[in-house]
């Protein structure tokens, strides 16, 4: 595991993917679709908040979407640690091509642009523009979570593969057409390293 936790040396700040749901499997575009975990996506949320928990965290900041909700509550049931919702943590809005499946099958389709060539990705159907994912991300780090940071705080972000990337990608400096090259399995928790944050995001 690329990102396995071990005893914490340096601040860090957190990011989850949420459990698997029934559309992760078919392969089907989720975006703003508001699916919930399926019964496997609840156990990898128990199983992490087993796993994970020796890690301190102060405040979860969490996707309203009710996959990334519930992972949240499930993984850290019973530490009484507040979880905040902000709509700025959405997955990605792939419009009105939410709920097709295979589309790596299509290489004409607009969204196999996105997962294959991001570099190139225009959008379209009322999908939302990377551009656009990572100016509310970043807006959301430098005014909610950096604060956070600065007070001492543990914080960890509860969201989703695309969301997630457009801040792991702009701390480690990812170049765009390697935008999908870390993206987390569910439910695996990536570290940050805190000073990186603060440069990158200032």
């Amino acid at each position: 595991d690329t990102n396995e936790i071990d005893t914490k040396e340096k601040d860090m700040l957190y990011l989850m993917r949420h459990g698997q749901t029934d559309w992760n499997i078919v392969h089907k575009l989720q975006g703003r679709t508001d699916i919930p975990l399926n019964e496997n996506g609840r156990q990898m949320a128990k199983e992490a908040c087993q796993k994970y928990q020796d890690i301190n965290i102060d405040k979860c900041f969490c996707s309203p979407l009710q996959r990334a909700r519930e992972t949240a509550e499930l993984m850290l049931e019973g530490r009484n640690i507040p979880i905040e919702l902000d709509d700025r943590l959405q997955e990605m809005s792939f419009g009105n091509f939410e709920g097709e499946e295979n589309i790596f099958d299509k290489p004409d389709h607009p969204m196999f642009t996105l997962f294959k060539q991001p570099e190139s990705y225009v959008a379209c159907e009322g999908s939302e523009k990377l551009e656009e994912l990572f100016a509310r991300t970043g807006e959301f780090v430098r005014k909610v979570v950096i604060p956070e940071i600065q007070n001492g705080k543990d914080v960890l972000i509860v969201g989703h593969g695309a969301m997630n990337l457009s801040i792991i990608n702009r701390v480690y400096d990812v170049a765009m057409e390697d935008f999908w090259e870390r993206l987390p399995g569910n439910c695996q928790m990536v570290e940050l390293p805190v000073d990186l944050v603060l440069e990158r995001f200032r």
